[in-house]
């Protein structure tokens, strides 16, 4: 069964602007692929501060940076017709909206590196300095990244 084209105009996010375009099937297709990815990861779920590491969050949203790629790559140059196409749209997430975030990895692996044996890494984490500000960010990203996973849906035709 084919996709029909589906015309969008939605809000993007990261200051991205407005997308008004035509969604294709090979678009439609890479949305869906990238919607899994968002909705079934941290970056759009809410962190769980009692049990969830900021070390896991990073490392989640590093594996986007390839999925991303991959998706990218399968779909072909039919994703990109212009500068806010959907393969533009994703690639400026990737640069744009997560990759500010992942400078908190060398900071974060220093401190980590200074956890005695006898404390948990929940609890050495929770002790960091720099926790209470890499948690605001992280609520700010995910904010944004729901955003984006709406938009995929849409452009997707799953709403």
């Amino acid at each position: 069964m084919a996709i029909k084209a589906k015309s969008l105009s939605v809000g993007l996010p990261f200051g991205l602007g407005h997308l008004d375009f035509e969604a294709n099937e090979v678009e439609q297709r890479a949305a869906w692929a990238l919607y899994v990815e968002l909705e079934t990861r941290i970056a759009t779920k809410p962190f769980d501060e009692e049990h969830g590491l900021l070390r896991n969050v990073l490392s989640s949203l590093y594996t986007l940076f390839g999925l991303t790629r991959e998706i990218l790559r399968e779909a072909g140059p039919e994703v990109v017709h212009g500068p806010k196409s959907f393969g533009v749209i994703a690639i400026e997430v990737l640069s744009k909206g997560i990759a500010p975030f992942t400078i908190w990895h060398q900071p974060l692996l220093d401190y980590e590196q200074k956890r005695p044996p006898e404390v948990s890494a929940l609890e050495h984490e929770k002790a960091w300095e720099h926790y209470p500000q890499m948690r605001a960010e992280l609520d700010k990203l995910q904010e944004q990244m729901k955003i984006y996973a709406d938009v995929l849906a849409e452009i997707a035709g799953a709403t």
